[in-house]
């Protein structure tokens, strides 16, 4: 038995997130069907993450046991050739048979894409979340440095999930301006059910002032989800980056 690590970049626009389901394609069940024509097996696979529906990945991990002795190399380019253009893999790495996608990742970073001008964009309807009225970044920066640290992050965790332990650390966030677009980047070692967005909601509402500008640690602090901003939209959520090491930063 041979444990393979698959580095993946998808769109998901027109996947019901990675996990297998029963109510539409899945990011999982693509990558399933083209290993079992590759390889002739359905050889299991299992993810680093669950990303919901139509939200995107730059580099996404995930562990693929398999009997097949093919080579990393053409496994790469024959997945690549079968698969939809809207998933690619970038990488197969050999790993050992104990290593796992989620639970032994040092560090995930998200990146949430803002795009941040009167006119649409109709190039990014699927890949930013359309927001007019103008955002100071620099402000915006600032509030969230209050998400950096050790905290129980209950407030920005979305009703539906079954994890009971909701302290997560984050390491670093920004908000930065490329021209008509805002980008917020947070890593950390793990996020709860929406907390990336409910993040990005609750910096959006400071903005607003529905929320108070230097809340967002006493927010944190009271575990209250209706303290807390707004969900942002899906389309504009990617999982930037994995980590397995330090060396890998």
């Amino acid at each position: 038995m041979r444990n393979l690590a698959l580095r993946l970049m998808y769109d998901g626009t027109d996947f019901h997130g990675w996990q297998v389901q029963p109510n539409g394609i899945t990011v999982q069940e693509c990558l399933q069907d083209a290993v079992q024509t590759i390889l002739r097996s359905r050889d299991s696979i299992t993810g680093c993450s669950r990303t919901d529906t139509g939200v995107h990945a730059n580099d996404f991990c995930c562990t693929l046991r398999t009997e097949s002795d093919m080579d990393c190399y053409r496994l790469v380019g024959a997945l690549n050739a079968v698969l939809p253009d809207s998933i690619a893999v970038k990488s197969c790495e050999e790993m050992p048979l104990g290593f796992h996608p989620r639970y032994d990742c040092k560090k995930k970073r998200y990146l949430y894409r803002i795009w941040n001008s009167p006119q649409k964009n109709p190039f990014l309807k699927d890949y930013a979340w359309h927001y007019k009225k103008r955002l100071d970044a620099d402000f915006l920066n600032a509030q969230a440095q209050q998400f950096v640290g050790t905290y129980d992050f209950a407030a920005f965790c979305s009703s539906g999930s079954s994890v009971e332990d909701t302290v997560r650390t984050i390491y670093l966030c920004s908000v930065v301006r490329n021209g008509d677009e805002v980008d917020f980047y947070v890593e950390g070692s793990g996020f709860l059910y929406h907390m990336v967005r409910i993040m990005v909601g609750s910096l959006i509402e400071i903005s607003e002032k529905r929320i108070e500008k230097d809340t967002l640690t006493a927010i944190i602090e009271g575990m209250d989800r209706e303290k807390a901003g707004r969900t942002a939209p899906a389309q504009g959520l990617y999982l930037d980056a994995v980590s397995y090491g330090e060396a890998e930063g």
